[in-house]
């Protein structure tokens, strides 16, 4: 596959990366908000690394405030 330019995406292309990074921005917002907000004795595991994890999209967000919340 060779790589585009954006102007080269169709509209629909350009609209679907735009509202799928909107969406792991917000994720990734949210969970860092909640980490850095909730007392580090109602998290599993170390705060700093979830900090990092966090970082890993779009894994890290979902994984978060999935399941790694207490």
């Amino acid at each position: 596959m060779a790589n585009k330019k954006w102007s080269e995406l169709s509209s629909g292309q350009q609209t679907a990366i735009l509202t799928l990074a909107s969406v792991e921005m917000a994720l990734t917002a949210t969970a860092l908000v909640d980490l850095i907000r909730r007392p580090a004795d109602q998290v599993h595991g170390r705060k700093a690394v979830w900090a990092v994890a966090l970082f890993v999209q779009p894994v890290g967000p979902i994984a978060y405030l999935w399941a790694h919340r207490r």
